[in-house]
Protein backbone atom coordinates (compact mmCIF):
# COMPACT_ATOMS: atom_id res chain seq x y z
CA UNK A 1 0.00 0.00 0.00
CA UNK A 2 1.42 3.63 -0.67
CA UNK A 3 1.14 5.53 2.30
CA UNK A 4 0.44 9.40 2.00
CA UNK A 5 3.76 11.16 3.15
CA UNK A 6 2.92 13.85 5.76
CA UNK A 7 4.11 16.96 5.56
CA UNK A 8 7.88 17.17 7.33
CA UNK A 9 8.36 14.00 4.90
CA UNK A 10 6.97 16.40 1.25
CA UNK A 11 9.12 18.65 -0.61
CA UNK A 12 9.17 22.51 0.97
CA UNK A 13 7.01 24.83 -0.93
CA UNK A 14 6.70 28.09 -1.04
CA UNK A 15 3.52 29.72 1.34
CA UNK A 16 0.85 30.18 -0.70
CA UNK A 17 -1.91 32.95 0.59
CA UNK A 18 -4.16 32.57 -2.56
CA UNK A 19 -5.97 29.72 -4.03
CA UNK A 20 -4.57 26.92 -6.28
CA UNK A 21 -5.89 24.54 -8.56
CA UNK A 22 -5.48 20.46 -9.15
CA UNK A 23 -7.45 20.52 -12.28
CA UNK A 24 -10.44 22.27 -11.75
CA UNK A 25 -10.67 21.33 -8.22
CA UNK A 26 -9.81 24.37 -6.15
CA UNK A 27 -7.95 23.96 -2.72
CA UNK A 28 -7.72 27.57 -0.60
CA UNK A 29 -4.68 27.73 1.72
CA UNK A 30 -5.37 28.67 5.10
CA UNK A 31 -4.32 32.17 6.00
CA UNK A 32 -3.31 32.98 9.56
CA UNK A 33 -6.56 35.01 10.70
CA UNK A 34 -8.69 31.84 10.07
CA UNK A 35 -6.54 28.67 9.94
CA UNK A 36 -8.74 26.64 7.67
CA UNK A 37 -8.28 25.29 4.45
CA UNK A 38 -10.63 24.23 1.80
CA UNK A 39 -11.71 22.29 -0.69
CA UNK A 40 -14.22 22.77 -3.63
CA UNK A 41 -14.77 19.43 -6.03
CA UNK A 42 -14.09 18.99 -9.83
CA UNK A 43 -16.95 20.53 -11.88
CA UNK A 44 -18.57 22.02 -8.66
CA UNK A 45 -22.46 22.83 -9.42
CA UNK A 46 -23.74 25.48 -7.14
CA UNK A 47 -27.48 24.22 -7.09
CA UNK A 48 -26.24 20.99 -5.48
CA UNK A 49 -26.04 20.90 -2.02
CA UNK A 50 -22.70 18.79 -1.45
CA UNK A 51 -22.02 16.85 1.25
CA UNK A 52 -19.24 18.47 3.43
CA UNK A 53 -16.14 16.57 5.28
CA UNK A 54 -14.41 18.42 8.16
CA UNK A 55 -10.73 16.97 8.35
CA UNK A 56 -9.06 17.13 11.63
CA UNK A 57 -4.96 16.61 10.88
CA UNK A 58 -2.56 14.28 12.63
CA UNK A 59 -0.18 15.40 15.17
CA UNK A 60 3.47 16.76 14.57
CA UNK A 61 4.36 18.79 11.91
CA UNK A 62 0.92 18.18 9.87
CA UNK A 63 -1.62 20.90 9.94
CA UNK A 64 -4.78 22.04 8.01
CA UNK A 65 -2.99 21.67 4.50
CA UNK A 66 -3.01 17.95 5.01
CA UNK A 67 -6.20 18.20 3.37
CA UNK A 68 -4.54 19.18 -0.22
CA UNK A 69 -3.02 15.53 0.32
CA UNK A 70 -5.94 13.52 1.09
CA UNK A 71 -8.87 14.79 -1.14
CA UNK A 72 -7.50 14.19 -4.24
CA UNK A 73 -6.98 10.34 -2.85
CA UNK A 74 -10.36 10.10 -1.32
CA UNK A 75 -12.50 12.00 -4.15
CA UNK A 76 -12.34 14.88 -6.26
CA UNK A 77 -15.57 15.11 -7.20
CA UNK A 78 -18.04 13.88 -4.40
CA UNK A 79 -17.50 16.42 -1.48
CA UNK A 80 -17.11 20.31 -0.71
CA UNK A 81 -14.37 19.70 2.23
CA UNK A 82 -12.36 22.08 4.96
CA UNK A 83 -10.01 21.53 7.64
CA UNK A 84 -9.11 23.58 11.28
CA UNK A 85 -6.11 24.10 12.33
CA UNK A 86 -5.13 22.17 15.85
CA UNK A 87 -3.06 23.58 18.64
CA UNK A 88 0.67 24.09 19.07
CA UNK A 89 1.99 22.04 21.37
CA UNK A 90 4.64 22.99 24.66
CA UNK A 91 7.52 23.03 22.01
CA UNK A 92 5.62 25.91 20.09
CA UNK A 93 6.73 24.13 16.85
CA UNK A 94 4.36 20.75 16.62
CA UNK A 95 0.51 20.90 16.41
CA UNK A 96 -2.28 18.57 18.12
CA UNK A 97 -5.18 18.50 19.32
CA UNK A 98 -4.76 17.90 23.03
CA UNK A 99 -7.67 16.09 25.66
CA UNK A 100 -8.29 17.85 28.16
CA UNK A 101 -11.51 19.97 29.07
CA UNK A 102 -10.59 23.40 27.43
CA UNK A 103 -8.64 22.19 24.64
CA UNK A 104 -12.02 19.17 23.75
CA UNK A 105 -14.03 22.52 23.90
CA UNK A 106 -11.61 24.81 22.09
CA UNK A 107 -11.20 22.31 19.42
CA UNK A 108 -14.79 21.95 18.78
CA UNK A 109 -15.10 25.47 18.53
CA UNK A 110 -12.99 25.02 15.72
CA UNK A 111 -14.50 22.61 14.26
CA UNK A 112 -18.08 24.45 13.91
CA UNK A 113 -16.62 27.59 13.22
CA UNK A 114 -14.41 25.47 10.07
CA UNK A 115 -18.32 24.49 9.16
CA UNK A 116 -19.97 27.72 9.27
CA UNK A 117 -16.76 29.25 7.06
CA UNK A 118 -17.20 26.26 4.88
CA UNK A 119 -21.10 26.63 4.76
CA UNK A 120 -20.57 30.51 3.32
CA UNK A 121 -18.17 29.09 0.45
CA UNK A 122 -20.44 26.50 -0.36
CA UNK A 123 -23.88 24.69 -1.22
CA UNK A 124 -23.19 21.68 1.05
CA UNK A 125 -26.50 20.01 2.56
CA UNK A 126 -26.44 20.11 6.91
CA UNK A 127 -27.69 16.87 6.73
CA UNK A 128 -25.10 15.52 5.41
CA UNK A 129 -21.20 16.97 7.18
CA UNK A 130 -19.09 14.40 8.28
CA UNK A 131 -16.01 14.44 10.48
CA UNK A 132 -13.17 12.47 9.72
CA UNK A 133 -9.65 12.65 11.18
CA UNK A 134 -6.14 11.19 11.45
CA UNK A 135 -4.34 9.60 15.08
CA UNK A 136 -4.72 12.48 17.34
CA UNK A 137 -7.50 14.43 14.76
CA UNK A 138 -9.49 10.87 14.73
CA UNK A 139 -9.81 10.63 18.07
CA UNK A 140 -10.54 14.40 18.42
CA UNK A 141 -13.08 13.63 16.02
CA UNK A 142 -15.32 10.82 17.24
CA UNK A 143 -15.35 12.72 20.94
CA UNK A 144 -16.64 16.14 19.20
CA UNK A 145 -19.12 13.66 16.39
CA UNK A 146 -20.07 12.02 20.00
CA UNK A 147 -21.06 14.74 21.97
CA UNK A 148 -22.64 16.80 19.06
CA UNK A 149 -24.10 13.65 16.87
CA UNK A 150 -27.19 15.81 16.10
CA UNK A 151 -24.54 17.72 13.90
CA UNK A 152 -22.56 15.12 11.98
CA UNK A 153 -23.97 12.12 9.34
CA UNK A 154 -21.02 10.12 10.12
CA UNK A 155 -17.49 9.89 11.66
CA UNK A 156 -14.11 8.51 10.96
CA UNK A 157 -11.12 7.97 12.54
CA UNK A 158 -8.17 6.59 11.08
CA UNK A 159 -5.29 5.51 13.51
CA UNK A 160 -6.82 7.21 16.47
CA UNK A 161 -8.28 5.50 19.63
CA UNK A 162 -11.64 5.72 20.66
CA UNK A 163 -11.19 8.64 23.69
CA UNK A 164 -11.55 7.44 27.02
CA UNK A 165 -11.34 10.41 29.80
CA UNK A 166 -14.34 13.59 30.25
CA UNK A 167 -17.34 11.26 29.83
CA UNK A 168 -17.20 10.64 25.72
CA UNK A 169 -20.53 8.80 25.58
CA UNK A 170 -22.10 11.65 27.74
CA UNK A 171 -24.68 11.90 25.12
CA UNK A 172 -25.03 7.93 24.27
CA UNK A 173 -29.16 8.05 23.12
CA UNK A 174 -28.68 10.96 20.27
CA UNK A 175 -25.11 9.36 18.98
CA UNK A 176 -26.75 5.74 18.50
CA UNK A 177 -28.21 7.54 15.49
CA UNK A 178 -24.85 8.50 13.84
CA UNK A 179 -22.07 5.60 12.08
CA UNK A 180 -18.75 5.21 12.76
CA UNK A 181 -15.79 4.17 10.65
CA UNK A 182 -12.57 3.02 12.36
CA UNK A 183 -9.46 2.34 10.36
CA UNK A 184 -6.57 0.74 11.81
CA UNK A 185 -2.90 -0.13 10.47
CA UNK A 186 -1.86 -3.98 10.82
CA UNK A 187 1.32 -3.36 12.03
CA UNK A 188 1.03 -0.09 13.68
CA UNK A 189 2.89 0.71 16.91
CA UNK A 190 0.28 3.70 18.20
CA UNK A 191 -3.35 2.12 17.63
CA UNK A 192 -3.00 -1.54 16.93
CA UNK A 193 -5.65 -4.39 16.00
CA UNK A 194 -5.92 -5.46 19.55
CA UNK A 195 -6.60 -1.43 20.82
CA UNK A 196 -8.80 -0.99 17.95
CA UNK A 197 -10.91 -4.55 18.52
CA UNK A 198 -11.38 -3.38 21.89
CA UNK A 199 -13.02 0.12 20.84
CA UNK A 200 -15.20 -1.64 18.29
CA UNK A 201 -16.65 -3.74 21.31
CA UNK A 202 -17.24 -1.07 23.79
CA UNK A 203 -19.05 0.90 20.70
CA UNK A 204 -21.15 -2.21 19.78
CA UNK A 205 -22.12 -2.37 24.01
CA UNK A 206 -23.35 1.07 23.66
CA UNK A 207 -25.13 0.41 20.38
CA UNK A 208 -23.31 2.46 18.03
CA UNK A 209 -23.01 1.36 14.38
CA UNK A 210 -19.23 0.39 13.81
CA UNK A 211 -17.11 -0.15 10.54
CA UNK A 212 -13.73 -1.47 11.49
CA UNK A 213 -11.09 -1.98 8.66
CA UNK A 214 -7.67 -3.25 8.96
CA UNK A 215 -4.82 -2.52 6.26
CA UNK A 216 -1.59 -3.86 5.59
CA UNK A 217 0.45 -1.02 7.15
CA UNK A 218 1.93 0.47 9.85
CA UNK A 219 0.06 3.87 11.69
CA UNK A 220 0.06 6.02 8.21
CA UNK A 221 -2.57 7.01 5.79
CA UNK A 222 -2.82 4.72 2.81
CA UNK A 223 -4.69 5.47 -0.71
CA UNK A 224 -7.03 1.88 -0.22
CA UNK A 225 -7.89 3.53 3.00
CA UNK A 226 -9.06 6.66 1.79
CA UNK A 227 -10.10 5.15 -0.87
CA UNK A 228 -12.95 3.21 1.77
CA UNK A 229 -13.48 6.57 3.28
CA UNK A 230 -15.04 7.83 0.00
CA UNK A 231 -17.18 4.21 -0.03
CA UNK A 232 -18.23 4.78 3.43
CA UNK A 233 -19.03 8.26 3.15
CA UNK A 234 -21.26 7.57 -0.25
CA UNK A 235 -22.94 4.86 1.57
CA UNK A 236 -23.97 6.65 4.21
CA UNK A 237 -25.17 9.50 1.98
CA UNK A 238 -26.98 7.17 -0.12
CA UNK A 239 -28.78 5.92 3.02
CA UNK A 240 -30.26 9.21 4.04
CA UNK A 241 -31.13 9.75 0.84
CA UNK A 242 -33.48 6.74 0.94
CA UNK A 243 -34.59 8.08 4.46
CA UNK A 244 -35.93 11.11 3.40
CA UNK A 245 -37.97 9.53 0.78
Amino acid sequence: MNPIKSRSESKPAAARKVPFEIDTALFSAAVKEHAHAFFAPLHYERKYAYPLLIWLHGPGHDDERQLIRIMPLISMRNYAAAAPRGFRCADAVRLGWPQTPEMIEAAAHRVFDCIEAAAKRFHVSRTRIFLAGFDAGGSMALRIAMKHPESFAGVLSLGGAFPSAHQPLACLVSARKMPAFLAVGRDSQVYGPEEACNDLRLLHTAGISVTLRQYPCGHQLTEQMLRDVDRWIMDQVTAIGSRAR
